[in-house]
């Protein structure tokens, strides 16, 4: 059982799909969690009320993460209730069809905003702090779209992809003041963003190329995500952990 008493977890994209389980199951093993949302106020709650409901402390900041200030102001609300940030969960992203022949450009910037941006904009606001007490984990949620890439979302892949490369480039960059980054990249998961296709007529094509035969869950995601925030994982940094249920296999 992972414990993270007396820390924590912020995570961004806490209020729905893999950023709630995270969020819950962090509450399970302990910590303290920050739900970030953006708009839906009353899921961001009802995750708060549960992880209250388990006895750990727990807050709700709507923040836009395509925001640099909105993102400030959410880690400093975060610093003065907590005192601290432990952990970074950098999970709020979108994820929307967009082929390259009728490329919608406000929705290619908007995706690379949140996407990459987001996540920059919150471990800048974060480091800062993790620096000062030489302590710190960050999991950047990429996707299996960002290791292969795919059709008619190639910004979404193009995003991902990115965060590969940050995971890369800040662990060896933070290593100096044991502040571990790590990458969870998920393949078809069971959420409200991709429930959809999970449903629709390529749903059966999806779940074949899938050796598990199946999506996978939140909660299938957010063990791997706490197991890289954990002492467990405590001589892991930089690396890329695929959760997919044997889709996408990389060496």
């Amino acid at each position: 059982m992972f414990n993270f008493k007396d820390k924590v977890a912020l995570i961004t994209g806490g209020s729905r799909g893999i950023g709630q389980a995270t969020a819950i199951m962090f509450a399970e093993a302990g910590a303290d969690v920050v739900i970030n949302y953006q708009k839906d106020d009353k899921s961001a709650d009802q995750v708060k009320e549960k992880c209250l409901t388990i006895g750990v402390k727990a807050i709700t900041v709507q923040a836009d993460t395509a925001d640099r200030q909105s993102i400030i102001e959410m880690v400093d609300l975060s610093i003065k209730e907590f005192g601290n940030i432990e952990i970074l969960i950098n999970n709020a992203g979108i994820w929307n069809e967009n082929p390259i022949d009728g490329m919608d450009t406000n929705l290619l910037q908007m995706t690379i905003d949140i996407n990459i941006l987001g996540c920059f904009y919150a471990a800048m606001a974060v480091v800062p702090h993790m620096k000062k007490r030489k302590s710190g984990v960050i999991v950047n949620i990429s996707s299996t779209a960002g290791q292969r890439g795919e059709s008619f979302h190639s910004p979404y892949a193009a995003t991902k992809g990115a965060l590969i490369a940050m995971t890369k480039s800040w662990g060896p960059e933070l290593a100096d003041y044991n502040i571990r980054v790590n990458c969870v990249a998920p393949g078809w998961v069971a959420t409200d963003m991709s429930q959809a296709s999970l449903d629709g007529p390529e749903g059966d094509s999806i779940r074949k190329v899938i050796p598990l035969g199946r999506a996978g869950t939140p909660e299938e995601l957010a063990g791997p995500i706490l197991f890289m925030a954990s002492d467990m994982a405590s001589f892991i940094t930089g690396e890329i952990l695929n959760v997919n249920g044997g889709a996408v296999l990389c060496g």
